[in-house]
């Protein structure tokens, strides 16, 4: 962690329930159109699109918590970077998914569009 992310120790607030078909491998995709946060080095607000899907193993992540837990990166200083990947550590930790990708769709900034792809696969994953 640097000077800009959350603190290492500051609780995601994600909560889980137990995935209710896990005789089958589906897929599960939110879209969170509202995601801002803080430039770390301007202080201004950055706005984008974050998107995840996964495979539930034994847990699915509960729906209202999810979207407190991204309305707390409002008042956050973190890169795109550290925001995306963030987001999925938090997610795997609590929902120990076969597999999960998040991806940010940022607004343009200083002219330049950004799209960040963090991908995470369970170590003992076959399709």
């Amino acid at each position: 962690m640097n000077e800009f992310d959350f603190s290492p120790d500051a609780p995601s607030g994600l909560e889980a329930f137990p995935n209710p078909e896990t005789g089958r491998r589906y897929q599960i995709e939110f879209t969170c159109p509202e995601w801002t946060a803080l430039c770390p080095r301007s202080g201004f607000p950055d706005f984008g699109i974050i998107h995840i899907n996964y495979t539930p193993r034994d847990y699915c992540v509960e729906l209202k918590s999810l979207k407190l837990y991204i309305n707390a990166y409002r008042d956050c200083r973190i890169f795109h970077e550290g925001a995306v990947n963030k987001i999925l550590n938090d997610l795997v930790a609590v929902v120990k998914p076969w597999e999960m990708e998040v991806w940010g769709d940022f607004n343009v900034r200083g002219n330049i569009k950004t799209i960040i792809r963090a991908k995470f696969q369970a170590p003992d994953y076959s399709a």
